[in-house]
Formats: C-alpha cells, structure tokens, sequence
C-alpha cells in the first residue's frame, strides 16, 4: 500500500509526522501518522501532558516510549 493512500483529508499534517484534526471551534485532537507509528515499533509507555494544559506550537506535547527508543511528539499549534 502506498502512502499516499493512507493520508486522509480531514487532517492537517506537520513535517514531523503529527496530525490535527479539528472537533470543533475550539476542540481538536492530535496524533501521529501511521509512518510515525510503525517507525516506533511496539509502543510501552506515554507520557502526556495534562488535559487542559495550554501548549504553543512545536513545544513538546507528549513522550512516546517503545521498544526502540523514547520519542517526542509536538504540538502542531497552540492552545
């Protein structure tokens, strides 16, 4: 399958392999790309940030702990 097939519409991609999808006016969620997914291998741990906590773009956002190594992911924007 190719990658291109797996990119959807409805989200908006950083180059860093997060994505957003807006929820609402003022809601949206966040996530890594399949790429970024598979990169990391079986995921064991992650550590986020608090619900509510307000975040600017490209701070880290959360830590992603796999098998392979512990990633950051970053906020794609703020808020």
């Amino acid at each position: 399958k190719s990658i291109m097939s797996k990119i959807k519409e409805e989200l908006k991609y950083s180059q860093s392999h997060e994505w957003v999808m807006m929820m609402g006016a003022d809601t949206c969620r966040i996530g890594i790309t399949d790429y970024a997914q598979q990169s990391l291998g079986d995921i064991v741990y992650v550590d986020m940030h608090p619900v509510g906590e307000r975040v600017e773009a490209q701070d880290t956002l959360a830590d992603v702990e796999s098998v392979k190594a512990v990633s950051e992911i970053y906020s794609p924007l703020s808020g």
